[in-house]
């Protein structure tokens, strides 16, 4: 049978190191997980709570296409707490997940041929929506110099639009109100379309994550219930769109999904509460500690060369100096030490060869144990 070549997306490099694991387990080996960008957690008891309360009053069909108005007001709460912003609940709008935020928010913005940019490495599925949408997502290529963030000076004319990430994936760096304001400007002045994937917020370590929303309101604010609040399954995302776009933005939402997950939205809400915050806070205070336990260890194996990793989950580390094949590098990892990492194609096609992404979102004592075998493995290596 026919199909679309914008059905010919890359895949998805993690989902297969994923599969290797499994297979690795089914088979009986002991395997520290490493390559998922996913919380060892899950939704906090306040969330399952409310649910399984709100499934007892009744059944949950559809809600309206932008979402539970409780749970609008709910997230636009969250950013006078963050930070600082008299946010209207009515511009946010709940989606099936961050991917579906995308989908949406790259229909809505622009039309078939359009050249976006994304600065590299990059979340891979950016350029794989983008593909598949007939839109033309352009590499750009940040250093480390910058924290591998995009700048003005890498922005041309001919660009539609650009997509910013902070906390990014897979580096864990993040860009502060400077940067942010910069971009703004220059996407401004220059009529491109601008993008802030803000899906770990919450989850940072070194400095105040920053919104975009605080330094423009021409922006699409991308979040996320997965990272933070721990719900990855329930694929319920959110968007803060311009005023004049809501309207847009709903009647694309009305058609392609109807409604985002009901359940999923009834357990957000009691995930926002002050029970399921301050559960989800300790989460934040694991995820420091692996933070240092992993960046030690990594040191110690002598994979220094990191990408500073000021929030996620994650360290992106530089390998070359022992491989250009880090895909191999990865399923030797994974096959000698039994540990999971995912290599840097998936981020970076021109140098992703050279790079691994650790994930430390799991129990400590899975971290330690992860570190140890890597520290061994690079020590048999050496000798």
């Amino acid at each position: 049978m026919r199909h679309s070549d914008r059905a010919l997306v890359d895949p998805f490099i993690v989902m297969d190191v994923m599969e290797s694991a499994r297979a690795a387990e089914e088979a009986g080996r002991h395997i520290i997980h490493m390559e998922v960008g996913q919380p060892g957690t899950g939704a906090p008891e306040a969330a399952r709570k409310r649910l399984a309360a709100e499934m007892d009053a009744g059944p949950l069909g559809y809600t309206v296409a932008l979402g539970r108005p409780d749970l609008r007001a709910g997230i636009a709460a969250l950013y006078d707490e963050w930070y600082g912003l008299d946010l209207d609940p009515s511009r946010v709008v709940l989606t099936s997940g961050a991917s579906g935020a995308f989908l949406l928010a790259f229909t809505a913005l622009f039309d078939a041929g359009a050249r976006v940019a994304l600065g590299e490495p990059c979340y891979p599925s950016y350029r794989q929506i983008l593909r598949a949408l007939s839109l033309e997502p352009v590499g750009l290529q940040t250093q480390a110099a910058t924290r591998y963030q995009p700048t003005p000076g890498d922005l041309a004319d001919d660009l539609d639009g650009l997509i910013v990430a902070s906390p990014a994936n897979p580096t864990g760096t993040m860009l502060f109100e400077p940067e942010l304001r910069a971009l703004s400007d220059a996407c401004r002045s220059r009529d491109i379309a601008l993008i802030s994937d803000e899906i770990y917020h919450g989850l940072q370590y070194e400095g105040r994550a920053v919104s975009a929303l605080e330094v423009t309101d021409e922006v699409y604010i991308i979040n996320s219930f997965s990272k933070y609040f721990s719900m990855t399954g329930w694929r319920l995302g959110w968007m803060v769109v311009p005023p004049d776009h809501v309207r847009i933005i709903e009647r694309l939402a009305q058609n392609m999904f109807i409604c985002p997950p009901h359940a999923a939205q009834v357990a957000a809400l009691g995930a926002l509460s002050p029970e399921g915050r301050a559960e989800l806070d300790r989460h934040r205070d694991t995820y420091a500690q692996n933070r240092d336990v992993l960046l030690r260890g990594l040191s110690e194996a002598g994979l220094n060369r990191c990408a500073p990793a000021a929030g996620a989950f994650y360290v992106y580390a530089d390998v070359s100096d022992f491989t250009d094949d880090a895909r191999r590098f990865a399923t030797e990892i994974l096959d000698e030490a039994g540990v999971a990492v995912t290599p840097g194609l998936d981020f970076d096609k021109a140098r992703g060869a050279g790079t691994l992404r650790f994930s430390y979102a799991r129990a400590t004592a899975d971290i330690e144990e992860g570190v140890a075998r890597l520290i061994a493995f690079m020590a048999a290596r050496k000798g």
